[in-house]
């Protein structure tokens, strides 16, 4: 099922049959988590510019789960990039089976300089990452860079696993560098006015004002953790924490909780992008 759902989401973004919409899921063969995807295109008159991964793979006698979304801005291009990149150079480090954390920002960051070194191959745009990695079903890694979002489930209270990058709470940073951050135009804080999250990958014009490095986090998967979501801010700005666990608490297949999530963010009139991850860590 792994290799279907991730042949079908490539080829509609990648290939030219490019869908408004695409959805899947798959499962450990090793224990009793499972997955499922939903991700829709926004009102915006662009093509769909969230990626996504969902799969389980093995490495170093270890079965991973790596899971992420990427949310691109000005174009696809980089979010495309890191959908093929990015957990490579995480998992090629040498250092991830001794220091994750280390190593997983050494990846965000380097990726980040490939990025910005394929200019203008990749064109000016950047995007969101956030990545869950779940080591043998039992240790979860965080990361994120921007305003998508890992949330878990802990005894069905939620608790947020990432930190939204904005340019209102990393004012000091934005502007040590030589950025402003303003409201105009609209009523969003933006950097240089200009972009809605204070860090990204790409966005060549803007980077000497932005961070790329990730805020990591790790945590055990204990018996009072059931469900971890992963999902572009067209779900967050709808929706809160809580009401996303309650919602995909509810059904104990993660593909329909995640397609109830996207429904819920359309019901709620989200006009981004929305794209949404729902594992579930016990059967």
């Amino acid at each position: 099922m792994d290799n279907l759902c991730c042949f079908r989401s490539v080829y509609s973004q990648v290939v030219g049959g490019r869908s408004s919409c695409s959805s899947g899921k798959g499962r450990s063969h090793q224990g009793p988590v499972k997955y499922g995807f939903s991700l829709v295109k926004g009102k915006a008159n662009h093509p769909m510019e969230d990626f996504h991964v969902a799969k389980f793979v093995h490495s170093q006698g270890h079965e991973l789960g790596l899971f992420a979304i990427y949310d691109g801005h000005l174009g696809d291009s980089v979010p495309a990039y890191l959908q093929k990149h990015l957990f490579p150079n995480i998992l090629k480090d040498e250092e991830f089976w001794t220091d994750p954390n280390r190593s997983i920002s050494k990846a965000y960051e380097r990726t980040d300089q490939a990025i910005l070194s394929h200019s203008p191959d990749l064109g000016r745009g950047g995007s969101t990452a956030v990545t869950a990695i779940l080591i043998d079903g039992h240790k979860l890694w965080i990361a994120n860079v921007g305003d998508s979002r890992a949330v878990l489930s802990r005894r069905g209270q939620a608790v947020q696993m990432s930190i939204d990058h904005e340019p209102n709470t990393e004012r000091g940073s934005i502007e040590d560098r030589g950025g402003f951050v303003s409201n105009m135009p609209g009523d969003v804080a933006r950097v240089n006015g200009q972009l809605a999250v204070s860090r990204a990958f790409g966005d060549k014009n803007l980077k000497t004002h932005l961070r790329s490095d990730p805020d990591v986090r790790s945590s055990d998967v204990g018996s009072e953790t059931d469900v971890l979501i992963l999902a572009s801010d067209g779900l967050w700005k709808v929706m809160s924490n809580q009401e996303a666990v309650d919602i995909a608490r509810k059904t104990k297949d993660p593909h329909k909780a995640a397609k109830q999530l996207v429904a819920e963010a359309l019901n709620r009139d989200s006009k981004d992008d929305i794209s949404c991850i729902v594992v579930r860590l016990k059967g």
